[in-house]
């Protein structure tokens, strides 16, 4: 290890100033700046371009962070390192009370997702009873192009961005309700787009019916979804819808709400 990558301080010892400055491009993104060029990245964590793009590149290639070409900004792979992304956006935090709320009051399962490359990621979650052959935790993924939550968060992004993810999933038939169809699926996002919620029946599971809504940050851009998730025994999709998107709608209101003050 060079002289250059190793400094020693009576305050905290031998320190690796590689790993630090990672760090320090990491706590560059926050809730005031989720999206941040390569000149902004630098200038936060006060290194140079050259070595922004170096860490940059390193966390893009590990899945840590996302770049449009223009910006970066982190993924919810970043919970890896410690729920920094999650520190960052407090969605979870903010989310549980009122998700705890919404399932008492419909007495459901409720949980909260955001978008991850084609997957959504569980970063919030009330259960009620088991309603998948899977157990659903923090960090469970699945396909957004099968789920509720997976659709608004989709329907939430340019319409270029959202083909792209789509283009980019396996669109394999989890059920025989499954949209596969690209044509399909487009068609559906732009439905969800305009409606503002999301229903799916028995696409990622046979007999699991769920509905969603999508959160906004302070900017106005979707950045999670809510949804109610129920057996098709038990609710008729009209009732999920009469029942059950009213206080959706409300909880998400509620979410947002706080996000705007964060």
């Amino acid at each position: 290890m060079g002289q250059d990558e190793r400094v020693s301080s009576p305050e905290s010892g031998d320190v690796v100033q590689s790993f630090a400055r990672g760090l320090e491009v990491i706590r560059a993104f926050d809730a005031q700046h989720p999206d941040l060029t390569l000149s902004e990245v630098a200038r936060r964590s006060d290194i140079t371009r050259a070595a922004a793009g170096r860490f940059l590149r390193t966390l893009q290639t590990l899945g840590y962070v996302r770049s449009d070409g223009k910006s970066f900004a982190l993924t919810p792979r970043i919970l890896e390192l410690g729920f920094s992304y999650l520190s960052a956006l407090s969605l979870p935090e903010i989310a549980q009370p009122h998700l705890e709320s919404l399932s008492r009051e419909v007495d459901e399962s409720v949980s909260a997702a955001v978008l991850d490359d084609t997957d959504i990621v569980y970063v919030a979650r009330v259960p009620t009873r088991r309603i998948m052959s899977v157990r659903i935790t923090i960090g469970t993924r699945f396909p957004a192009y099968a789920t509720s939550m997976g659709r608004v968060l989709l329907a939430g992004l340019p319409n270029d961005e959202a083909d792209a993810v789509i283009e980019a999933s396996d669109l394999a038939a989890l059920t025989d309700r499954t949209l596969t169809s690209p044509v399909e699926l487009h068609a559906e996002i732009d439905r969800v787009r305009e409606q503002g919620w999301s229903l799916v029946d028995g696409e990622l599971e046979p007999g699991l019916r769920s509905i969603a809504a999508p959160l906004r940050g302070r900017d106005g851009r979707v950045i999670g979804a809510v949804n109610v998730s129920t057996s098709a025994t038990r609710d008729s999709l009209a009732h999920i819808v009469e029942s059950y998107l009213p206080p959706l709608r409300a909880s998400a209101d509620a979410i947002e709400r706080e996000l705007r003050l964060v």
